[in-house]
């Protein structure tokens, strides 16, 4: 009987943890993730190191204006903005931290980078903040990379 209990408590257990993350729900995970990219989450400072870093490492590629070259995607723009909305900014970063530069990934500090994707997200017109883009990809699931403000 005992055993009987215990399985009816971890299954309840589980079915609450599953319950929180589902979509709508506000447990904690839902929490988690009610930040976006319209929650002003880089500096104004903090994008304009970008944005100097962005033009030396990524401008030969993906053009000094973002729009993108023969070989590398556009960074701003409907087009970019479309294709990571729904995701986190943490997925975004973790496309950067382990690709680019293409040519050594290892030469642009992940502060570097976060500098960088805090340049992206001023030339799209997202709001900055009081507190600086974190430089994890794990802080940064915490926000939600949205097309469309909320």
């Amino acid at each position: 009987m005992r055993e009987m209990r215990a399985r009816v408590v971890v299954g309840i257990g589980v079915a609450v943890a599953l319950l929180s993350a589902a979509p709508g729900a506000r447990g904690p995970l839902a929490e988690r993730q009610d930040r976006t990219v319209w929650d002003g989450i880089y500096t104004q400072e903090q994008a304009e190191r970008g944005a100097v870093l962005y033009e030396d490492w990524c401008a030969n590629c993906h053009a000094s204006d973002l729009s993108g070259g023969d070989v590398a995607p556009g960074l701003v723009g409907g087009e970019f903005v479309w294709n990571w909305s729904g995701l986190t900014v943490g997925q975004l970063f973790e496309r950067l931290r382990i690709s680019m530069p293409q040519e050594d990934p290892a030469a642009v500090t992940r502060s570097e980078k976060a500098d960088i994707l805090a340049f992206m997200l001023l030339v799209n017109e997202f709001p900055a903040g009081e507190r600086e883009l974190p430089d994890r990809a794990a802080m940064l699931e915490q926000f939600l990379f949205e097309a469309i403000q909320p």
